[in-house]
Formats: C-alpha cells, structure tokens, sequence
C-alpha cells in the first residue's frame, strides 16, 4: 500500500510516523513549504535571534531515509480522486492507495485596498519569516535608504501578539488594530483582556481598540507609508502585519467532488466522503464535533491527536478521535497563558465565576463552576503555570469547585523560588464565594491520576 500524505506539518508527520511504527506500507510526503518537518511555534525565535532555524527540525536529516519516509519537496496543484493521482507543480504525477491531506491554514486577507504592496504581509509559514525579514530590513526609496521604525498589526489573537513581540524586539515602535472594544474579546473575558492589553503597553504596543482598517496607502515607491482607518485616522507606518485569524488552507481542492465547507469534512475517523482519503489538522471540519469541541480546532496538539487517529484508520484500526476536555496554552510577552474546559467570554446564566488577579496585575486565575451544583466547568490562568494533568482529569470527574480549589496547590506548577500564590488566591475565593476552602499541601502521588 502507497500513502500519500500532502503537508509536512504536525498532522502529516505524526501520521507518517505512525504508519511506519505500525505498517511496512510505503510513505511519500509532499510538501512546498519546506523540505523538512519543523516546529512552527519557534518561526518567532529565529527572527528573535534566539535560535538558528535548523534548531526548530526536532528530527536529523538522516531521520526520514532511515525511516523510508520519502519526503518530496513540491507543491500539489490538483488531485484526480477518481483516478488515485496527485498533479505536483513540478510537472510530476503521483498516484496512491490510500490519501491524507494536512495543509493547515493560510492567513487571512479580507480584500483590504493596499494589502499587496510591499512591505504588507501575513504570518503563518515559513516563507513568511522569510518575507518578514525582507520586510523589516533596510530599503531604499527613491530619496534615500531607511528602516523599518513604525510598523502597525491588524487583528487582535495570538498571531499578532507573536509579530508584535517579534518587532519590539528590533526596536519597531507598533501600533496595534483591534476592531473589538476589547483584545482577544472572542476568547478572553474582560478582566483577563485588559491585563493583557495593560501589558501589551507596559511594552510599548500603542493598542487601538474598537478601531478597523479602511486602506493601505503606498509611498511613490509602491512601499506601504501609512494606513487609514474606517474612523478616518491615518497612522504612518512602514510594515503593515495582516494577522485576522487564519482558514482551512484548502483553496486548490475547492474544484472537485471532494466535501468542504469552511474546511474539508470529515467524520469522528478523519475520513472524508471521498473513500481512502483522510484529512486531519487546521485544514478539517469536523460534520459532528466531539462533545464541547468546535468544528474547526486549528491548535498543535490537536493536529497531532488528529494525525495518529487519521494513521490507524489508514491501517484498517478503527479509532475515533476524542480529544478530552479542551485545553490551550500560549505567551504573551512575559505572561504565560493557560486554559482548561470552558471559560466563556461573557458571563452565562447559570454559571458562577470565581476572578483573582494580584496586587501587580501581571496574574490572575478565573474559575467557572455550575451554580446549582458547584461543577466545576473550565479555568483560565494568566501567569500561573497550571499542571495539564490535574485539571484534565478533574474535568473528567466532574469534580466541585471546592474540590478543585482544596487540590490548587496540586496543580501549581511554577518554577522553584516563584512565588506561591495559592494562601491569597484561596483567601478571596473563600470571600467571594463564601466558603471555608483550606487548601492541601502539595502531594506528588496524588497528581498520579
């Protein structure tokens, strides 16, 4: 049997590695982004100077031969379903047996005026880095050569925080376009979002919130020089970040029989209406989502989750993908972010929430829990590290609240000689809720779940 798997990322080599554990089968993965599988979280490293881009290959060159996994390095233009064959860009043909596709996403653009000139770009890929360093460099007008001092994001999610962190660390002054009335208002409630947008201005991000983009305007070089917004406020600037979220990067496979809505649908198996094709990762829609999952869950242990459910049904071993309670976690600047089960944005009948934050606002732990019988639902913790395994399985049990805040010390998981935060933070939930909550000292073997 012949696996073809198209893209190189956390999905398609999670699968080929899988394949090859369990199977002799032969595997090629094709991919245009780059020759070899890299971790797309550290892009922002590099550019930061804090490691060398080969340090993001988590796998030696040799690896892939050793493994007889074929890596071809091209892009696929169209696929012939009916007939089992991929047409790559290079003029080449590849037939298969079985298919997985795993491009991930694209970033988005919304057809705003200007948005191709130079010095506009997204950040997703690897070419992206390239371009950012291109774009950020020194360039020549017709008058004289410059640099890149003003710069301004477009979209409020982790993405632009990740570009903006990536600027100021050039000494790029950044402005930053919000089109909510709050940051990450989608996602973050309105006590975490404003510690986050606190801090993004402690440093240094001019946060415009409640403000969209109309245009970008080009300098006489057809460089970007400044941008407009629909308020009519102009903000001169020479890089523009396009960071509004990202989609299903599955544009050359919309021409053919093949499922897709916002992305490729697939069931809980990965399989697609199309027999012997699989699709896992960014770039799938799941028809009927698992319990408190969406249909598109574009994050990296999703997609490697995806990716082992999509080999073994390649291999005839029928496995559903159920990934457990939700989780998240992400840096912003300084500040480490994590969230466990559901903390909706705005408050919902029914629900109490649990809110600390210290004396510094650099810290702060939300706990949501059912009112009429104190189940605990989700938490969300902003520079706190939080232990994945304790609260994943307390999720699972359907713990209480006062369960769950007795144990906190048994989740903390900040380095040695931070500070422990769990004395105030059970002192005001006890407060707050009216409760008599004395917390347990930590104890390793109950964390063991």
């Amino acid at each position: 049997m012949h696996v073809a798997i198209i893209g190189n990322g956390i999905s398609g080599i999670t699968a080929a590695r899988l394949l090859r554990k369990e199977s002799d089968c032969d595997i090629t993965v094709i991919s245009s982004e780059t020759p070899y599988f890299f971790s797309r979280t550290a892009l922002m490293y590099v550019y930061m100077g804090q490691m060398k881009f080969e340090h993001t290959q988590p796998y030696e060159n040799t690896f892939w031969e050793k493994n007889r996994i074929h890596l071809v390095h091209d892009r696929v233009d169209s696929v012939d379903f009916g007939h089992k064959n991929l047409q790559l860009q290079s003029g080449k043909n590849l037939n298969y047996d079985k298919l997985l596709i795993a491009t991930g996403s694209k970033s988005n653009k919304f057809n705003w005026p200007g948005e191709n000139l130079k010095g506009v770009q997204g950040l997703y890929s690897k070419q992206d880095l390239d371009l950012l360093e291109d774009n950020t460099h020194k360039f020549n007008t017709k008058k004289s050569e410059q640099r890149v001092r003003n710069a301004v994001i477009v979209g409020g999610g982790l993405i632009g925080v990740e570009l903006a962190e990536m600027l100021v660390s050039r000494n790029i002054a950044v402005s930053f376009l919000v089109r909510e009335n709050r940051f990450w208002g989608n996602v973050l409630p309105k006590e975490e979002s404003t510690l986050i947008t606190n801090h993004l201005t402690k440093h240094g991000i001019r946060v415009k919130l409640n403000t969209e983009l109309e245009a970008i305007l080009p300098d006489e070089s057809g460089r970007v020089k400044e941008i407009r917004t629909t308020q009519g406020e102009t903000i001169s600037c020479e890089f523009v970040g396009l960071t509004p979220g990202v989609s299903p990067n599955i544009d050359f496979l919309k021409p053919s029989d093949l499922a897709i809505k916002r992305g490729i649908v697939v069931n809980r198996k990965l399989e697609t209406n199309i027999p012997d094709v699989f699709a896992a990762g960014d770039c799938v829609q799941f028809s009927e989502p698992p319990t408190g999952r969406k249909e598109i869950e574009q994050v990296w242990y999703t997609g490697r989750m995806m990716g082992e459910v999509a080999a073994k049904n390649m291999l005839g071993k029928e496995t559903e993908y159920s990934p457990g309670p939700w989780f998240n976690s992400a840096k912003l600047f300084d500040i480490e972010y994590q969230t466990y089960g559901t903390v909706p944005n705005e408050p919902k009948e029914g629900q109490e929430q649990f809110y600390w934050e210290n004396s510094d606002s650099e810290k702060c732990i939300k706990v949501v829990f059912e009112k009429s019988t104190d189940t605990f639902i989700g938490i969300n913790s902003l520079g706190i590290r939080l232990r994945h395994e304790c609260f994943d399985a307390w999720l699972r049990q359907g713990r209480t609240v006062d369960y769950v805040m007795t144990h906190f010390r048994d989740a903390l998981f900040d380095p040695e000689l931070f500070k422990d935060e769990a004395p105030l933070i059970i002192k005001k939930f006890n407060s707050d809720m009216k409760r008599v909550i004395k917390p347990l000292k930590f104890n390793w073997k109950r964390i063991k779940i």
